[in-house]
């Protein structure tokens, strides 16, 4: 198979019209730019060059194999400026993964500034509902940096975020609405139906082992698909919801709590081994942009980690 390098020592030699004056602009010898010019023609079948008394020539094969030499060359170029305008920042594709409530409620912020910084990188953004196949799609190398609780025997750099805070969400004329604590206790919600999310949503088994420690199986009235349904459904009376307290939206017309305990996890931002430059970038300006909890919701409470979605 022919190398870039071969081509390149083609098209020098037609250039230059001399084998000598080729090897002295290529600082080769000439007996080695021989030897590759010989190889080049074992590997594409048959003689590229003539040699002349003061120059050489194409032959039939050579013409015809010259335009795509140039056009390799012109490429392997390109691909080059391209990867340098990578290493500093200037274009290229990010592949960023995150579980469902990150991509509501963290990273929209997020990417808006990055948008404004490096306008010609490209995001293509996977959203997976639980942890573990989130760290699975990162682990095959789907994504170049992940975001979500922190993942199990990583071997790659893992850098935290914050500590997320979740509410408890109820319609706005619920009686414990209006508690001027804005707390409310899971086992005060023991007997009602709740606004569940469906099995394969990592918030359900968050759920259900929260509601485990207040001592109760939380009954299921509906079971969102979508995290962004949760609060809406609660509000509009089907049963209370647990949900990451960064992704009720703006104006929201239910009435959110805070459990009591304080129910938390840990946000965190994770690569491979070895980030390139874009990557390490990204991760940078979300440890410096990302808003894990609305303003005035305190960062503290019981950990409960987990495979969340």
């Amino acid at each position: 198979m022919a190398t870039l390098r071969q081509l390149q020592y083609l098209v020098t030699v037609v250039d230059t019209g001399s084998f000598t004056r080729a090897a002295e602009q290529l600082h080769v010898t000439q007996p080695a730019l021989s030897h590759q010019m010989r190889a080049l023609e074992n590997a594409v079948g048959g003689p590229l060059l003539e040699r002349l008394p003061r120059s050489v020539r194409l032959t039939p094969m050579g013409r015809a194999v010259l335009p795509h030499a140039r056009a390799a060359l012109a490429e392997a170029d390109r691909l080059h400026a391209v990867a340098r305008r990578t290493a500093g920042l200037e274009e290229g594709e990010l592949e960023v993964a995150a579980i469902y409530s990150v991509s509501l409620g963290i990273l929209p912020p997020v990417l808006r500034a990055w948008r404004r910084r490096h306008p010609g990188v490209r995001i293509r953004l996977r959203e997976y509902p639980h942890a573990d196949r989130l760290r699975a799609a990162m682990a095959a190398g789907r994504a170049d940096v992940a975001i979500g609780p922190a993942p199990a025997d990583w071997d790659g750099p893992i850098r935290e975020l914050g500590v997320e805070e979740f509410a408890v969400v109820l319609p706005a004329d619920d009686p414990l609405a209006d508690r001027p604590s804005g707390t409310v206790g899971l086992a005060e919600l023991a007997d009602r139906a709740w606004v569940h999310y469906a099995p394969d949503n990592g918030l359900a088994d968050l759920l259900d082992r929260v509601a485990a420690r207040a001592g109760f199986h939380p009954r299921a009235a509906v079971r969102a698909e979508q995290t962004s349904a949760a609060p809406l459904l609660a509000a509009a009376g089907l049963g209370p919801a647990l949900v990451p307290a960064n992704i009720v939206p703006p104006h929201f017309d239910g009435a959110v709590l805070r459990p009591d305990p304080p129910i938390r996890r840990t946000l965190t931002a994770y690569t491979r081994t070895r980030p390139d430059p874009l990557t390490v970038a990204f991760a940078d300006l979300l440890a410096e942009q990302a808003r894990v909890n609305p303003p005035g919701l305190p960062a503290a409470g019981t950990e409960c980690g987990g495979a969340s979605g």
